[in-house]
């Protein structure tokens, strides 16, 4: 079994096939036979998993295992604690109502790589960082939850999957590692 950890840039799309106008997958990780365990937007970044195991590509990416996907979410305008409750109870965003989550206030500080390229500044509009801990991972849906409740997402990263977090990994835009392959569930599991 092979699973792989991959900080993945901005712009990326989640295939391994060539793409005309935009990187793939195969522009960075180099092993054959894997596959990602979920998906990320070409317009978002941070925390994939790839794996050759099908039981642990299912494991990680469906939504009936609830394993805890965590986002920090650039939004624009500045929410307030009453937003954070509303995002955390669950927000109907007309085709269906997400789960409850876990939704507070972050400060990225240093931790956080610069994007390229930078999401657009308008100085008389604050915004502010917010992580939200998902265990659905529906279609652009942490975007669709910051709109939902008035605070569209500007950039987008994935920093964590389970017990997994990017920054403990040390990964930056483009790198991945080699996970270890030994009961892969208690890196994940809540």
């Amino acid at each position: 079994m092979t699973l792989l950890a991959l900080n993945k840039p901005f712009g990326t799309i989640c295939q391994f096939s060539a793409h005309e106008t935009r990187a793939s997958l195969g522009d960075w990780v180099k092993v054959p036979g894997v596959y990602p365990a979920g998906r990320l937007d070409s317009d978002s970044e941070g925390l994939l998993l790839l794996t050759d195991d099908g039981a642990l590509q299912a494991r990680i990416a469906e939504p009936r295992h609830k394993l805890v996907k965590r986002y920090w979410a650039q939004v624009e305008g500045a929410p307030s604690d009453k937003d954070l409750k509303a995002l955390a109870r669950g927000v109907d965003l007309g085709d269906y109502v997400t789960r409850p989550c876990h939704a507070n206030f972050v400060d990225p500080g240093e931790s956080l790589w610069a994007r390229t390229p930078p999401i657009r500044y308008r100085a008389a509009i604050p915004t502010t960082w917010i992580e939200l801990s998902i265990t659905e991972g529906k279609n652009r849906q942490v975007r669709r939850m910051t709109a939902a409740v008035g605070f569209p997402t500007l950039r987008l990263v994935r920093v964590g999957v389970g017990a997994l977090d990017i920054f403990s990994l040390g990964l930056q835009p483009g790198d991945s590692i080699e996970l270890p392959a030994r009961a892969p569930w208690e890196g994940f599991a809540r």
